[in-house]
């Protein structure tokens, strides 16, 4: 069987070399000792309750970075899992809003790609439930072998039901590695759930600008809640590729065509050179220049559970 290696849309959008990456690193030394990261994002006690219990009202709850607790037409499902108090030298910047022991039994994991803070083998492993895993094409194999065995796998554009939700897996501009010898092995993207008659939610996982996010609004016009990365940007000449900021992120949103934005991939690891404050204040600066409505952007703490 032949290494499959995939790539974006965009072929001029790799990932960068180990000699960026030196560069980088040695930029950020001196950078990163005058950041202030005094700032952290609220939480709120979750309603746990609610969450055991609900098997009618779409919800979702945001736990932390990119994982959320969606609940959608009797499913619990979980985007990208991490709920590791540590990521390699990264230290989590806070607690998750709910912890992993507390989760209601999971029906279904989405897995946008297969880096380190979106696929945590620990948290998978702990989740309580059925939990049917929905991971991009390539990364079945690496699943089963840790333990896994309810694994449907998609590539771009393809789609599984569950229990009558629909799940389509999208394009994302972005990459992905576990090692050292397995760059790009498998694919990356988002995720688009819909069910007649319960809202369409937009999970992007991670990605930098690109006009994919165009044609996610023209196949999937009724999306009603986009859940979007606004963090690990800067610097933006090495993140740039892979990472929106916070004004792409808001344009991607636009295009489309989604009536609600929900932020994420913020302020529980530090990824990048951008702080969880920095984020926030060029979204909200954003947000007020575009004069979008108000309640077109939602910003949830850790643990609020947002009934849709």
């Amino acid at each position: 069987m032949r290494d499959m290696r995939y790539t974006n849309l965009n072929p001029d959008a790799v990932p960068k070399t180990f000699r960026e990456v030196r560069q980088w690193r040695r930029e950020r030394a001196g950078r990163m000792k005058r950041k202030d990261y005094s700032f952290k994002v609220p939480a709120v006690a979750p309603d746990l309750t609610f969450l055991h219990a609900n098997t009618t009202e779409p919800a979702l709850t945001w736990i932390g970075h990119s994982t959320f607790l969606i609940q959608l037409a009797g499913l619990n499902i979980v985007t990208d899992p991490v709920w590791a108090e540590q990521l390699a030298i990264h230290k989590r910047l806070v607690p998750p809003g709910v912890a992993i022991a507390d989760m209601p039994p999971i029906d279904v994991i989405l897995i946008s790609h297969s880096h380190y803070d979106h696929l945590n083998i620990a948290s998978l492993k702990q989740l309580k439930g059925s939990k049917t895993l929905i991971v991009p094409v390539g990364l079945a194999d690496k699943l089963r072998r840790k333990g896994f065995s309810s694994i449907i796998e998609l590539d771009w554009w393809q789609s599984a039901s569950l229990r009558g939700v629909r799940f389509h897996f999208v394009p994302a501009q972005h990459w992905t590695r576990r090692t050292l010898t397995d760059t790009n092995s498998s694919r990356w993207g988002g995720f688009v759930m819909e069910r007649r008659n319960v809202p369409t939610v937009y999970f992007a996982g991670d990605s930098g600008y690109f006009d994919g996010f165009k044609e996610i609004g023209r196949r999937f016009p009724d999306i009603d809640v986009a859940l979007m990365p606004i963090g690990a940007y800067d610097p933006e000449w090495f993140m740039g590729p892979q990472h929106v900021t916070p004004e792409e992120a808001l344009q991607a949103f636009r295009d489309t065509g989604a009536r609600r934005f929900v932020p994420m991939h913020y302020g529980s690891y530090k990824l990048a050179d951008d702080t969880p404050r920095e984020a926030l204040d060029r979204l909200e600066v954003e947000i007020r220049r575009l004069r979008l409505e108000e309640g077109a952007v939602r910003i949830l703490p850790h643990g609020e559970t947002w009934r849709l």
